[in-house]
């Protein structure tokens, strides 16, 4: 280990060399530039997601919730009990159930901004799989008129390309609303990404100060006899020897130290900059968990009172999180699917069957119940429920018999 390095006296003398004027001042002008990480996919989601605690849990907690909705079937006029596409979302390949796909799904979207969904065996009608493709992968071929002709799934040197035809595409390309790009979508990761570095340094910064080599906590003064106040090269190397083998690491915290001779210790506070590292930590991830919606009071964050207790959070991180990126995927799904069976029919999530906005549905529901002046299918159309379904011909003709 070499943490006194920078203790260490040469005695070399420096040899006079030819060097550009304005060296100096450049490598003045770059030590105090920022630093940012790399702002493509695949660094995004090793730094966000695979290196940090806070863009991990935020990702893991929309995907799982929002794969866990109950989701119904339905068109204009009855919702369906039995279905093709209820069929196919519930078992998607033999591989996957529904929230596994759903998962994987909402989790490339997060990350990426994109989610691609592939169609298997739909020459038939509905399809006979779906399959979720990474979106780090695909890459989108524009016609002339700017919509997309095909998809090419690039694998190192592999390509797979996907033909749109006749208005069917085998891909269902999910998008999240990117100002800048007509083709391609803005993920929270990105918006997130510098919030992501200064969490990653701050937790950095931490583990060095636990293995000692940040700083360190101390200076050993020397006062030698007769006004020497300077170490001899053997006394050095031994001095550095002894504070490395015993005095280094976390397994040496607290360990007392021995002096001898000349040798007086002094502590070394931290500057109040170096205390406010954990509060940087701490609103960093802030800004985390408040680029992919998720209340910080929900992945754990300390300090935050924006809301009164747990149930307020999480009715928030459903009601503005996870139900408008639900009721966008199965929009789309669903439009995809039709185009295929030629019915027109729509997969949304069931709210009716959401434990955290149980209080909200039964207020809306004693509301419309209440509302003398709505007629039934009125009531029926405000609570997203079909029309109810009309009496068979037959029936009326037999009971006016």
């Amino acid at each position: 280990m070499a943490v006194f390095d920078f203790l260490k006296r040469s005695d070399e003398t420096p040899q006079e060399s030819k060097a550009s004027a304005t060296g100096p001042v450049i490598a003045y002008r770059g030590s105090g530039r920022v630093v940012w990480g790399p702002r493509d996919t695949a660094n995004l989601t090793r730094n966000g997601f695979t290196a940090n605690p806070v863009g991990f849990r935020a990702v893991k907690l929309i995907a799982e919730a929002a794969a866990a909705l109950p989701l119904v079937l339905q068109d204009a006029e009855q919702r369906f009990d039995v279905h093709p596409v209820l069929d196919l979302i519930t078992r998607p390949n033999p591989a996957q159930g529904r929230a596994d796909l759903l998962e994987m799904l909402f989790g490339q979207i997060l990350l990426t901004g994109d989610g691609y969904v592939e169609a298997v065996g739909f020459e038939t009608g509905v399809p006979m799989e779906l399959h979720v493709l990474r979106s780090d992968r695909m890459s989108l071929v524009p016609g002339a008129d700017g919509w997309p002709v095909a998809y090419d799934y690039s694998v190192g040197a592999k390509k797979h390309r996907f033909h749109v035809t006749e208005g069917l595409s085998p891909i269902c390309h999910v998008r999240t609303f990117h100002p800048q790009d007509d083709h391609y979508g803005l993920s929270p990761m990105q918006a997130a990404a510098s919030a992501l570095d200064v969490h990653n340094a701050a937790s950095a910064w931490s583990k060095a100060l636990l293995d000692n080599a940040a700083r360190p906590s101390g200076a050993i003064v020397y006062s030698g006899m007769e006004g020497h106040g300077s170490l001899t090269p053997d006394q050095y190397d031994r001095l550095l020897a002894e504070m490395e083998a015993h005095h280094v690491g976390a397994r040496n915290a607290g360990r007392p130290m021995l002096l001898e001779g000349g040798l007086d210790w002094k502590p070394m506070g931290f500057s109040p900059s170096d205390m406010e590292f954990q509060k940087t930590k701490e609103a960093a991830a802030r800004e985390i968990a408040s680029a992919f919606g998720v209340p910080p009071m929900l992945v754990g964050i300390p300090g935050d009172a924006t809301y009164a207790n747990y149930q307020e959070a999480n009715r928030a991180f459903y009601r503005l999180t996870v139900l408008p990126l639900v009721s966008k995927v199965t929009a789309s799904l669903s439009h995809w699917l039709s185009a295929f069976s030629g019915e027109q029919v729509v997969l949304k999530p069931d709210m009716d069957q959401v434990p955290a906005l149980a209080v909200e549905r039964d207020q809306q529901w004693a509301r419309v119940a209440g509302a003398e002046f709505l007629s039934d299918d009125e009531k029926r159309a405000l609570l997203g429920l079909p029309a109810r379904p009309s009496p068979d011909t037959d029936d009326v003709e037999s009971d006016d018999e």
